[in-house]
């Protein structure tokens, strides 16, 4: 008996179908292959946020009583397959659901496998891929990050793709011939995606990484309080009222000192002066006070 346990980490709402059709199609491609399987979302993850990091998850049973023993758990707490949407995601992990950056590769296991779509170099990427304590295998799908929309899909192929790469990876649970019926069969499938997955089988790029490989910086993470350290009551101190302004036209708040998201950050808000109407919506709702009124 044994089970393959996958995550898919992708950008929330603009990859948040593309990781949905993985899961599923992994699922699928397992039934085709006469196994059980699930698929499912991170709970801490709901609702999600524009581009912030998010999982779903993928797990492969022989049998189904030892589906239900992994079903168990509130989520993996291992995987034997880390899929990355975005290479970006190499130097690590912060969701809005926790504090701290966890590294890509911390929840998998030694000798597992990290599958990323990426132009970029294996050398590149391990830059930024935090150290390991045990050897695992990068595997590289080249291909751009494929960003769309909540309610649109980007059409590049890329979930065949990664489901026929995770077909080299783990022939003894997806073989090629169950993961090519299943893409033909989904309600996005077709016979020219089959095509796609077949040639990322052929192509995917593959390296082995030891521990003393990788970016040695430790994570920036924080210590977080335990609940009987916190204090009594229910309120949250709000954002102190900062510098008024001259002429008294309003004033600077403070930054948030509580809202600590910028390890992985790659873009700053910018406000366009020649069409704003001051209509004061970028004030309200940003979490860290970047606009000034």
């Amino acid at each position: 008996m044994a089970a393959l346990i996958s995550e898919i980490v992708y950008r929330g709402i603009f990859q948040k179908n593309l990781a949905a059709r993985i899961a599923r199609g992994i699922v699928f491609s397992a039934r085709k292959s006469g196994r059980w399987g699930i698929a499912f979302g991170r709970y801490g993850d709901s609702p999600q946020r524009n581009g912030i990091p998010a999982k779903d998850f993928a797990i492969v049973a022989d049998s189904k009583e030892e589906l239900e023993q992994n079903m168990a758990r509130f989520e993996p707490k291992h995987t034997d397959v880390t899929i990355v949407l975005d290479d970006t995601l190499a130097k690590g992990v912060e969701s809005w659901a926790w504090y701290g950056l966890q590294p890509i590769n911390r929840l998998t296991v030694p000798n597992g496998t990290v599958l990323m779509t990426s132009v970029q170099s294996f050398e590149e990427l391990l830059k930024d891929i935090h150290k390991k304590d045990a050897p695992y295998t990068l595997a590289l799908l080249r291909a751009k990050a494929s960003f769309s929309g909540l309610w649109v899909h980007k059409e590049d192929h890329t979930e065949a793709r990664v489901l026929g790469a995770l077909a080299k990876i783990a022939p003894s649970f997806l073989t090629l011939d169950a993961v090519c019926a299943a893409v033909k069969e989904m309600e996005w499938g077709s016979d020219l995606k089959a095509e796609s997955a077949k040639k990322a089988h052929g192509r995917l790029e593959t390296r082995g990484v030891k521990m003393t490989e990788g970016n040695a910086e430790i994570p920036y993470s924080f210590q977080m309080p335990k609940w009987w350290e916190m204090r009594e009551g229910v309120t949250i101190p709000a954002i102190p009222v900062g510098k008024p302004k001259e002429a008294g036209k309003g004033y600077v708040p403070e930054r948030n000192p509580y809202f600590k998201k910028f390890t992985t950050r790659t873009m700053r808000p910018v406000i366009d002066f020649d069409t704003c109407v001051k209509c004061t919506l970028c004030w309200i709702q940003c979490p860290d006070s970047c606009f000034d009124v």
